[in-house]
């Protein structure tokens, strides 16, 4: 049975739809083979309503819609002035900028996508004139948007949360100390980049200019502020979270900045609500998916194959590593946690690891493998926002891929970069 349902997706897959559609037929073959005919698809249907079930899955679309907003209106243009302001005069100081925005807008919309759109489409023209190689300045714009998917609010770790049942709000803080460490290479590799190729420097800012910038961005700094800091305190939960970043980004743009109207609020929902279906269809049809493979014992002899059993726990997460790295080099990362987390749960409870350890790098190699050949998702967008070749969108990603690995792998050997603030907050 296993068999045929990978073969029909693969061809289904191959034939170009959708994602969704070979979850949903593989789930269907699964359901028909066990129980003989279509007297349980009614069972399908419950699993796929199970799926979507958790109120925790409510953040979702909440933080799509607030990080649709930002981008329409001027918080995210704000947010790069005020980088700039301070870094843009330094050796490299405008790519460095680029990624400092990208964990910037990234604590605010959780999105690897947006945040190529929020903050490439701005920047890339001025790393140009500045004297960047596209293909240096493609590769760090796709690469630095992983650091959303690190920095809270990350809509991967939701998504991890829900199916693990781990503590979301845990995985937010503990995603903070792997996307500043993140910064902090890209920004230093950067630096030699720019050493290396002669790329001028640009005028410093004066202090008053700086003033201005920061008096600027005050209030869309006002968002990590409410996420992080609501929740640290005690004040939110992250689905609390959700909607009160809903309400102040309203609240900015309409009423404050006045950057977009009570009509475009209505085509930005309707937008969102898009967006939001088919994440939620792929997380109900993932469920399925998951609960076929399983009632099928197809996990359990996949890990037995591979002897994971027998291994210590740095070994069982050079596996989860190496197993969601690949997979989202080829598949949605949204589908790949859905099939894959259930599949090493028992695992990871075998051998006593923090699931929010196992999250944190989760959610790290999933972001790495959307930036990856040969499908990643965020290449594709980059795509299709720059309107550049795959050649050239890809050919300067090795160098970020390899420190991103690289501090993959120094989660695995010091977790305390990772756990440190979270015990501090939770322990």
């Amino acid at each position: 049975m296993a068999a045929t349902i990978f073969i029909a997706m693969i061809v289904l897959l191959l034939l170009g739809f959708p994602m969704m559609i070979p979850l949903i037929v593989g789930a269907f073959i699964g359901f028909f083979t066990m129980f003989g005919g279509m007297g349980q698809m009614e069972t399908m249907v419950q699993q796929m309503l199970a799926g979507i079930r958790p109120a925790s899955l409510i953040a979702v679309p909440m933080f799509i819609f607030a990080a649709d907003i930002m981008t329409r209106g001027q918080s995210a243009g704000r947010l790069i002035d005020l980088v700039m302001a301070f870094v843009g005069h330094v050796r490299g100081g405008l790519a460095i900028s680029t990624a400092a925005a990208c964990t910037l807008f990234g604590a605010v919309s959780g999105s690897t996508q947006a945040t190529v759109v929020a903050v490439g489409s701005p920047l890339r023209p001025r790393m140009l004139k500045a004297g960047y190689k596209d293909s240096f300045i493609l590769a760090l714009i796709v690469n630095a948007s992983d650091i959303a998917f690190l920095i809270p609010p990350s809509i991967g770790m939701i998504i991890y949360g829900v199916v693990s049942n781990t503590s979301i709000a845990e995985l937010f803080i503990a995603g903070i100390g792997p996307g500043l460490l993140i910064l902090a290479l890209f920004s230093i590799y950067s630096y030699i980049y720019a050493l290396r190729n002669n790329v001028p420097t640009e005028e410093r800012a004066t202090w008053s200019a700086r003033g201005k910038a920061l008096l600027a961005a005050l209030w869309p700094m006002g968002f990590p502020v409410i996420i992080i800091g609501g929740i640290y305190g005690g004040v939110f939960s992250p689905t609390e979270a959700a909607a009160a970043c809903v309400l102040y980004a309203l609240l900015l743009e309409v009423v404050v900045f006045r950057s977009i109207t009570v009509g475009e609020v209505y085509q930005t929902a309707k937008s969102t609500g898009l967006i939001t279906a088919v994440v939620f269809i792929l997380v109900g049809a993932g469920a399925a998916f998951s609960w076929v493979i399983s009632f099928a014992q197809v996990p359990q002899a996949i890990l037995g194959a591979i002897g994971i059993t027998e291994m210590g726990a740095i070994g069982v997460l050079f596996v989860i590593s190496i197993a969601f790295f690949v997979g989202c080099m080829f598949v949605d990362p949204i589908v790949v946690i859905l099939v894959l987390v259930p599949i090493f749960a028992p695992v990871v409870d075998a051998v006593g690891l923090d699931p929010v350890l196992v999250g944190v790098i989760i959610t790290l190699q999933v972001a790495i493998g959307s930036a990856t050949p040969p499908f990643g998702c965020d290449i594709f967008t980059a795509i299709a926002v720059f309107k550049r070749p795959y050649i050239e969108v890809i050919r300067g990603t090795p160098p970020f891929i390899l420190i991103l690995m690289g501090v993959a792998v120094a989660l695995i050997f010091f977790p305390q970069i990772a756990l440190f603030a979270r015990d501090l907050a939770f322990r």
